[in-house]
């Protein structure tokens, strides 16, 4: 299993309780794929620098850290260009000792005395 980084931009149209429901949907999406997610951070709504498409100025922006098999991010892309909530992905592997570097700030530091 390989760590990734996938940035999700999903539609402007939805409202908060829809956004939650379209992330938990990728979230599954993933875990179907045997796949794990470690964290989701949301970074709000952005208009895009440029429009490619007159109807979507802006979307919410979602970043997930998962692992998964490098053989399902194929699988994975494929579902999610099917999902009409999201607009955008892209999915990065990350370097093992920056994963490393994530999963150790992540952790809460001990006192020593």
């Amino acid at each position: 299993m390989k760590t990734y980084e996938g940035m999700f931009i999903f539609v402007d149209a939805l409202k908060d309780d829809e956004l939650e429901a379209a992330v938990k949907v990728v979230r599954e999406e993933i875990e179907k794929l045997g796949g794990s997610v470690e964290n989701t951070a949301r970074m709000g709504r952005r208009p895009f620098a440029r429009l490619q498409a007159k109807r979507h100025k802006a979307g919410h922006y979602i970043v997930m850290n998962f692992s998964a098999d490098p053989q399902a991010i194929t699988s994975l892309l494929a579902r999610l260009k099917l999902n009409a909530d999201v607009f955008r992905t892209q999915i990065t592997a990350q370097d093992p000792a920056k994963a490393a570097a994530q999963t150790e700030q992540a952790e809460p530091a001990t006192a020593e005395g």
